[in-house]
């Protein structure tokens, strides 16, 4: 029986501030099946993002079982955790964070090339092709717009053909029509590798895109609920 994507059970995440210790997490338990679409929301500060980086080995959870692909993450270190997600995860975030002195070709690349595939480039190139960019493929990313530049984290994210996807408000600096197709784009290579989609939004019409929403609030989930058929 194949593992879930992800398996939590009690975690929390207590981090430092001037004012002394926040509880971003609180005793969270969540199972999410490999190939389902999840929906992650709640107002601002309600820890949404935090799981998300949780999810994905970038936060340690403070407290709690943490199993990625039946993989202990709380028994991982972060080298392990770096080659966990170049081969298995896909994340994008609101703010692109493509790399400014890499073209768009190199950008997507990337992932592959630290991880030793002799095809990167060929590869990088079809997955630009894919999100509508191979005529951007030498580009910087200070000449390409902000949806172009989303576009380019998307195919980045999922040249690895990654197992799970992970999205922090994918669209949050988008405009609503370029943002729409970021999203299109987004469940597209979804469906096309199957991998499991857990998407951080405020926007609700979106997470109804999801098999299953998740609440949170105060860093708890208040609901899980789905499925949208």
């Amino acid at each position: 029986m194949a593992h879930p994507a992800v398996q939590m059970t009690d975690v929390s995440l207590i981090l430092q501030s001037n004012a002394g210790s926040v509880n971003i997490l609180k005793n969270i338990s969540l199972k999410i099946e490999q190939g389902e679409s999840i929906g992650l929301v709640g107002p601002s500060g309600s820890g949404k993002s935090s799981l998300l980086m949780v999810m994905g080995g970038l936060e340690k959870a403070s407290a709690g079982k943490l199993q990625v692909l039946g993989n202990d993450f709380g028994r991982m270190g972060e080298d392990d955790l770096a080659r966990f997600r170049r081969a298995h995860m896909g994340i994008v975030f609101q703010s692109f964070h493509l790399i400014p002195t890499m073209t768009a070709l190199e950008n997507v690349a990337a992932p592959l090339e630290l991880a030793g595939v002799s095809d990167a480039m060929q590869r990088a190139e079809r997955e630009l092709e894919a999100v509508g960019l191979a005529h951007r493929a030498e580009h910087y990313p200070a000449q390409m717009s902000g949806g172009e530049q989303q576009r380019t984290a998307l195919a980045r994210a999922a040249v690895t053909r990654p197992d799970i996807l992970l999205a922090d408000e994918p669209t949050g600096n988008l405009d609503v029509q370029t943002g729409d197709a970021i999203v299109d784009l987004l469940f597209g290579l979804r469906v096309k590798y199957g991998s499991t989609l857990i998407l951080v939004t405020h926007a609700l019409d979106l997470a109804a895109r999801c098999d299953r929403i998740v609440q949170l609030r105060d860093g708890e989930v208040m609901t899980a609920h789905g499925a949208v058929t």
